[in-house]
């Protein structure tokens, strides 16, 4: 039997899971280069989806601001139109923005030209919105193909991903939420409480939170609220510093 005829199903069979692996990992490298985590155990990126939210993000900007704590939100172009003010709002409390696209669709099945029309709707909706454009960019479910990241860096932005996405958008308890995001706790207890993670020069979690809904505005978003009311004091007495991904990423000056 020709050996070619063998090894071709192994073969795609290893491609096909390699392609998938690009596609939903979100720590895959495979489709292009994407941050996923901070460059310092003791830094901490909480990062939303999915707004703006008039029925969320308003409060959440005053709890994160109670706890000194700066975050990155990744914005749905028509949502930006529609609330402009809320967008401005918060980068004037220091907070910095990305492009989570137009519409919020699944990108794995776009072609390349839609692609770039989700990104440049949004890019647009956020430029006119604050008077320039963003510098991170997050698709939708995490989800990429081989075109999202070329098209995301066609418009200058750096693809962002995460360590802990623990479903704050599922309708579960707020107790239950608490639970999922335990882990960036323990690893803070065994990284920067005992002192190690800060002497090896270690990285930090990037969170993954939700203050809007894609599907309509003014989503209830309570719990993620509720669990960040509970997770931000504790965290912070861990030695968490709360960043944005262009703090995450930044090399503290000599």
């Amino acid at each position: 039997m020709n050996p070619w005829l063998i090894a071709a199903p192994a073969t795609m069979a290893v491609a096909s899971a390699a392609a998938v692996y690009g596609a939903v990992h979100p720590r895959a490298q495979i489709f292009g280069r994407t941050i996923c985590r901070t460059n310092s155990a003791r830094k901490l990126a909480i990062t939303f989806d999915d707004g703006p939210n008039p029925a969320i993000t308003p409060k959440l900007l005053d709890l994160l601001e109670r706890y000194n704590a700066k975050a990155t939100f990744f914005l749905i172009g028509r949502y930006v139109r529609e609330c402009p003010e809320l967008v401005q709002q918060t980068v004037a409390r220091g907070h910095e923005v990305g492009n989570h696209t137009e519409l919020h669709p699944n990108l794995l099945w776009l072609n390349p030209t839609k692609v770039r029309v989700e990104l440049r709707l949004c890019h647009d909706a956020i430029r006119g919105a604050i008077g320039t454009p963003p510098k991170w960019f997050r698709p939708p479910y995490g989800m990429r193909n081989p075109w999202v990241i070329p098209a995301a860096r066609e418009l200058g932005y750096r693809t962002v991903m995460w360590t802990l996405l623990p479903g704050d958008w599922l309708e579960k308890p707020e107790e239950w939420l608490i639970q999922r995001m335990q882990p960036i706790a323990d690893r803070a207890k065994r990284s920067v409480g005992d002192g190690a993670g800060a002497a090896a020069g270690g990285t930090g979690d990037l969170l993954c939170l939700h203050d809007g809904a894609h599907r309509e505005l003014n989503g209830d978003r309570s719990r993620t609220l509720a669990a960040l009311e509970h997770w931000l004091p504790r965290w912070r007495d861990l030695g968490l510093e709360f960043v944005t991904i262009g703090q995450a990423v930044s090399v503290p000056a000599p």
